[in-house]
């Protein structure tokens, strides 16, 4: 069965990787070897159990099938196969974790745009090696970077180099075989003027992985005055300042767990940061938060806290932040460090105790962003007090209706003076929305009734014989999943909990089938005979028609015939 996921890719559309490269990709993957990748898992049985990955618990619910090649766990749901183990424990979508997959088994995946097609170049990485290799002879680096605080633990953590001049970044390129239109298309090369030439020169280098954990552009930091303090790769078909977040592989799955993510502005900021036990922290890429950032930051559902410098600039960019994140539905605050200072600098201070506090109490988007439209006014006069009051509706409206009326009783009273009245802050009309149904599940187990659907799982060729006597409405307990079987929906956490339930015991031949099924019916009628016996709704004539029909349909049973 094809299992097919709706993402949005960070590097490829999901359609360029064939459909024949992925089964030819699956075909090849273990789910104990996969899963015991990340995990520890424990022989049980036919089966590998181990703790939830996804959920806090004390004893082991989440099972791994090496002979349906699927994990479920029985405690919150969780399951699938191998890609989809990666997706959700590496917070990847669909095609990044066929890539990862592919870069763990050497396998080279196939794309419909033959551009992708021929092997990536290693050149970033033997690079990113090379200049790894040369930060500990650079004293003027190495000097730099002790200053700063940074231990040489976190400088091996982040892979920090040291990118030396155009000429000997050239000749190491060629030395090691690679071809300049290699290492033009990474975008660690330029062109220009008839000459190549190293896009890093004399400059501190950070690699930036994708989300997946490859290495697809750099950071670097001048040492030796160059005009650009901080450059960034160029955009490549691997590397997008607006998509990706410096030190995401690293900090995904902190955040994960913690349910929160610190965005900051600085690769410095992240490292110290990250020193100091923020595991959790981000940086952008030189840019503004944008749209683009958006799918990366919804996994797994984190709060997000910017932390950004006080200073002009700072400011700006964390009212656009704010503006964005919280008119896409987002949790968190903003923290803005002013005097000058910054999180690195406040870690090498030692002031972590005051750095967490500080991000406990980030002050929420919506309230910030009205705060910073408040600041930018004269509220004493009466022309300025009615253009913010029409700036903050502007920003309301972008909110939904229940958060329009919350905030405006905020935004009223602070509009200078004695403020205005909320009622002449006008608004959108909230809609009436239907509530939503609880959702209820019957944790009843009837051992027969999922047997006979295991059985439709592993011996679909049963499924004909079963549908001639059974529907879903003959099932006490477990129509759903006798429905879910059906129609073949394997990916669903009900059917896959059944799958690697080894109490649950399909059966082994027809005969044994018919026998059961000849058992379950004869119950059902007799149940069926009961009720009408009992019936006061009906006329003597069509009770009587009923029962003999119910007594013949028994009588057959009883002699082996299935009706």
């Amino acid at each position: 069965m094809i299992i097919t996921y709706v993402c949005v890719s960070l590097v490829y559309n999901p359609l360029m990787i064939t459909q024949d490269s992925i089964e030819a990709l699956k075909a090849r993957l273990d789910i104990v070897d996969v899963v015991g990748s990340y995990i520890e898992l424990k022989k049980a049985g036919g089966n590998f159990k181990a703790p939830c990955p996804f959920h806090d618990e004390k004893s082991p619910s989440f099972v791994v099938s090496p002979q349906k090649q699927i994990y479920h766990c029985f405690g919150c749901g969780a399951g699938g196969d191998s890609v989809k183990f990666v997706m959700e424990y590496e917070k990847l979508n669909y095609p990044e974790a066929l890539e990862k997959l592919a870069d763990s088994y050497n396998f080279t995946l196939s794309y419909t745009n033959n551009k992708h097609n021929k092997p990536r170049s290693q050149v970033m990485e033997s690079l990113n090696a090379w200049y790894q290799n040369l930060l500990p002879s650079k004293a003027v680096a190495l000097k730099y970077l002790q200053e700063r605080g940074i231990y040489e633990s976190s400088i091996e953590k982040f892979g920090i180099g040291y990118a030396p001049d155009t000429n000997a970044t050239i000749n190491y390129i060629k030395s090691q075989m690679f071809t300049m239109n290699e290492a033009v298309e990474m975008g660690v090369v330029g062109y220009s003027e008839g000459r190549n030439f190293a896009r890093f020169i004399e400059r501190i280098t950070f690699p930036i992985h994708s989300a997946n954990g490859s290495l697809v552009g750099f950071g670097g930091r001048t040492i030796t005055g160059h005009q650009a303090k901080y450059v960034n790769s160029p955009e490549t078909p691997f590397f997008n300042k607006s998509r990706l977040l410096y030190a995401y592989n690293l900090a995904k799955q902190s955040l994960y767990k913690r349910k929160e993510i610190i965005i900051t502005e600085g690769y410095l900021d992240v490292v110290m940061l990250h020193q100091a036990g923020f595991d959790n922290a981000v940086a952008t890429l030189g840019t503004a938060l944008t749209e683009q950032h958006l799918p990366l930051l919804k996994k797994g559902e984190p709060k997000v806290i910017m932390a950004y410098d006080g200073d002009k600039a700072g400011r700006a960019a964390a009212l656009k932040a704010s503006k964005l994140l919280s008119a896409s539905g987002f949790n968190g605050g903003v923290v803005v460090f002013e005097g000058g200072l910054d999180p690195a600098d406040m870690v090498k201070e030692g002031r972590i105790e005051e750095l967490g506090t500080i991000f406990r109490s980030a002050k929420p988007f919506i309230e910030f962003v009205l705060d910073e439209i408040l600041s930018l006014f004269d509220l004493q006069d009466p022309k300025a007090k009615e253009a913010c009051m029409q700036e903050g509706v502007s920003y309301l409206k972008t909110l939904s209706p229940i958060l329009q009326e919350e905030y405006k009783t905020y935004l009223a009273p602070r509009l200078g003076g004695l403020g205005v009245s909320p009622s002449l802050i006008k608004l959108n009309t909230p809609q009436n929305t239907a509530p939503t149904q609880p959702h209820t599940t019957n944790r009843h187990r009837d051992m027969w009734e999922l047997s006979l659907i295991k059985t439709i799982l592993e011996k679909p060729q049963f499924t004909n014989t079963i549908l001639d006597v059974i529907d879903p409405s003959l099932f006490q307990f477990h129509a759903r999943e006798f429905s879910l079987a059906l129609n073949a929906d394997k990916e669903t956490p009900e059917l896959m909990a059944i799958a690697v339930d080894e109490s649950i015991v399909p059966l082994e031949n027809e005969g044994a089938l018919t026998a059961e099924l000849i058992t379950f019916l004869s119950k059902y009628y007799e149940r069926e005979l009961k009720k009408i016996n009992i019936q006061q709704n009906i006329s003597f004539e069509e009770k009587a028609f009923s029962i003999r029909k119910l007594r013949g349909k028994i009588a057959k049973l009883k002699r082996g015939e299935l009706n």
